[in-house]
């Protein structure tokens, strides 16, 4: 059976397991099982456990540079219900966040992967679009479903949105649900309005987990920015617990040396 270790390590050892060796898991499927008929698991553990292949590849998470190791350990810490990861892009901010995602799920910390983000260039509005909602959002979520696609085959995610373990959902739709025992990933942020934010933050529920990502250089939104708010009241507030936050700039950029160029020529950095 899994357990997950949320005992603090010493800052050698974190750079040691997880910048040399990855972070792996263990997978005991037969005993998952039996602890599945004998009821000693969360009631989901039977539907998720048709989606985790006897041969699962390994998580591994390996920050490139010492912002992304930030990040990368305050996601890991289950202690920490809510993450920001703002800055540029090429940054890994989405990345590491599905692979800490992916790494809870597998792991049973989660029962559920939902991703959510604005459509501002829709506003919202997804409804002439042909196709279920999940189709109407790939345009939106693809940088997340390749990271997928690492770990699980394509049935086996439309496995899990057909059951609804992965859901796909606008920002819009998220209004008036709470999601318990779920990793929300939230990405591009930086297009919400104020009222969209709180709203957001406060779907979290008993058991559940939230990274919240955004590059404020690149937001539709010039007035009622919501995260530019959010950061405003979170760097006047003091002692927040269960919240955490890591700025990346220009250097942590990884995606390729030919984005910070970029950025640089548009004066982004």
């Amino acid at each position: 059976m899994i357990t997950w270790n949320a005992k603090p390590l010493n800052i050698f050892m974190k750079r040691k397991n997880l910048l040399h060796k990855g972070t792996h898991i263990k997978e005991d499927s037969m005993g998952a099982k039996r602890s599945a008929r004998k009821g000693r698991h969360h009631g989901n553990v039977v539907q998720i456990q048709q989606f985790l292949p006897h041969k699962q590849k390994d998580v591994k998470i390996i920050p490139r540079n010492k912002n992304q190791e930030d990040y990368m350990l305050k996601l890991l810490d289950l202690k920490k219900d809510i993450v920001f990861g703002v800055g540029p892009a090429g940054t890994g901010k989405t990345l590491l966040a599905v692979q800490v995602a992916i790494k809870m799920f597998k792991e049973k910390v989660v029962d559920k992967i939902i991703v959510t983000r604005p459509v501002v260039s829709v506003d919202e509005d997804l409804g002439f679009l042909p196709g279920s909602l999940e189709e109407k959002m790939a345009p939106w979520t693809r940088p997340i479903f390749d990271v997928l696609r690492e770990y699980f085959t394509a049935r086996e995610i439309s496995g899990m949105i057909e059951e609804g373990i992965i859901e796909i959902s606008p920002l819009a739709y998220m209004r008036g649900r709470t999601f318990k025992r779920a990793f929300i990933l939230a990405d591009e942020m930086q297009n919400t309005t104020a009222n969209q934010m709180k709203m957001l933050l406060t779907r979290l529920g008993t058991g559940s987990y939230m990274a919240v990502t955004g590059d404020l250089a690149q937001t539709d939104r010039i007035k009622d920015n919501g995260l530019l708010d959010f950061i405003q009241c979170y760097s006047t507030h003091s002692g927040s617990s269960r919240l955490a936050m890591t700025s990346f700039n220009h250097v942590d950029i990884e995606r390729h040396r030919a984005v910070r160029e970029v950025l640089e020529i548009y004066g982004d950095v």
